[in-house]
């Protein structure tokens, strides 16, 4: 696994013993063990954020859901229910070391994953027409086009017989779908895969320059659309800003864009790597599916649980004094919350630490937390469980001989807090 040895944030690793600090080694390299072990010390943890700061961390399945539902804990790190200054604010801190300019910050804190009722109601409405189960269940024939387009180009892409599945189909498929339903040119799409991994590197160099760069093409795209607008989400939010801009204002506008195009491809393009993984080293739960392809849908939800990319929410903050699982948090603590020891706490699942595609009863609600829970439940999480579906399916249809192309202790992982991704996976088509 690849270090962040480099990065300002290591530095502060070790500082307070007895307090989990994220960027800790054994948290990076084996999350579900290090985040395990301190589900089992107690449901709520006293620990280090990235930045060194002081951080509650919630690690138990129920605990969790009630803290995700619960409207005293807040997202927005500069509301003034926390009643400290924004200076003393810990993302604003990790801004800062990361070398972001200042007047970059509200492209970053203003998102609608940093809002909160009624900004986050209002800004929700204005974008989830674009993600309604219908307007999803109608993708999905150019989702499955998509996805055979690039399978049949495999074999193009291979050395020695190997492929890399990460680089030429697990990222290819929902950057191209969520691009095209956002409104991205096809000749963009390269760089925002790059922008992307640029800005989850938490290298100061790579995302001092790659943010502005993409927050200007933003704001030229938006420009450019303006001249010919079409039914995409793009001029969709161009009409909403200038029919009536007390709606949605500029900033807001270009952070929409931003965060629907990165969380619409960076956590999906994981679930297929890390679930293609989990299937090819579990030929029990691989066969079942094969057997059962109705089965698909509640393999796609255990994938999630099981080896889900995203393993923590971002930061959470007492609005007022509260008590979590009888610890006291008070007014303007900040709060993660731990979905990686939630999906494996062993007191919600029988046998967690077993892949069982089984697992979840179709029809019933969710027995997980990988797409969050509450008001800011995933707004993507439709067309991610359709993109997985689709992606194991028409996958293992063209090559149902397919291998890994290294033993599975070799596939590198990339060294990054809160998330679990492949650096590459190789395979053999068979």
């Amino acid at each position: 696994m690849s270090a962040l040895s480099n990065s300002p944030l290591a530095a502060h690793v070790g500082k307070h013993p007895g307090e989990p600090n994220m960027m800790d080694p054994a948290l990076l390299t084996d999350p579900f063990g290090g985040y395990g072990a301190l589900r089992e010390q107690g449901p709520v943890v006293r620990g280090r954020f990235m930045d060194d700061s002081p951080v509650w961390l919630v690690t138990r399945f129920d605990d969790v859901r009630q803290v995700l539902r619960d409207q005293r804990f807040v997202n927005n790190p500069t509301a003034p229910s926390l009643g400290h200054s924004l200076q003393e604010n810990p993302m604003v801190r990790l801004l800062d070391m990361m070398g972001l300019p200042e007047h970059f910050r509200p492209y970053l804190l203003g998102s609608i994953l940093n809002n909160d009722a009624p900004d986050h109601t209002r800004l929700r409405r204005l974008v989830s027409r674009a993600f309604t189960t219908r307007k999803i269940t109608d993708l999905r024939p150019r989702v499955e086009q998509i996805a055979d387009e690039l399978l049949a180009r495999l074999p193009e892409h291979a050395e020695d017989g190997v492929v890399d599945l990460i680089k030429h189909f697990a990222y290819p498929l929902p950057i191209t779908v969520i691009c095209e339903l956002v409104g991205i040119p096809e000749a963009d799409r390269p760089q925002w895969r790059k922008w992307g991994a640029d800005l989850v590197s938490l290298q100061p160099e790579r995302m001092s320059v790659s943010f502005p760069a993409m927050i200007e093409h933003i704001h030229e795209l938006i420009h450019e659309r303006r001249r010919a607008l079409t039914d995409d989400l793009l001029s969709e939010l161009i009409r909403t800003h200038d029919d009536d801009g007390g709606r949605l204002s500029d900033v807001e506008m270009v952070t929409m864009i931003l965060t629907v195009v990165l969380a619409g491809h960076e956590t999906t393009a994981h679930l297929i790597g890390n679930g293609t993984t989990a299937l090819l080293t579990h030929p029990d739960q691989l066969r079942l599916l094969r057997d059962d392809p109705a089965l698909m849908p509640r393999a796609v939800h255990e994938l999630l649980r099981w080896c889900g990319p995203v393993h923590i929410t971002q930061l959470r903050y007492a609005s007022e004094d509260v008590e979590v699982a009888g610890t006291p948090i008070r007014q303007g603590d900040a709060v993660q919350l731990v979905l990686v020891s939630a999906n494996f706490d062993p007191r919600h699942y029988t046998d967690p630490e077993r892949l069982d595609l089984t697992r979840h009863p179709a029809g019933h609600a969710e027995n997980h937390v990988g797409f969050g829970h509450g008001m800011h439940y995933c707004l993507g999480a439709t067309l991610a469980k359709q993109e997985g579906e689709v992606a194991f399916a028409r996958l293992f249809a063209h090559y149902p001989e397919m291998s890994l192309g290294v033993a599975p202790e070799q596939l590198e992982r990339t060294a990054l807090p809160g998330s679990w991704r492949l650096e590459a996976l190789p395979l053999r088509l068979g």
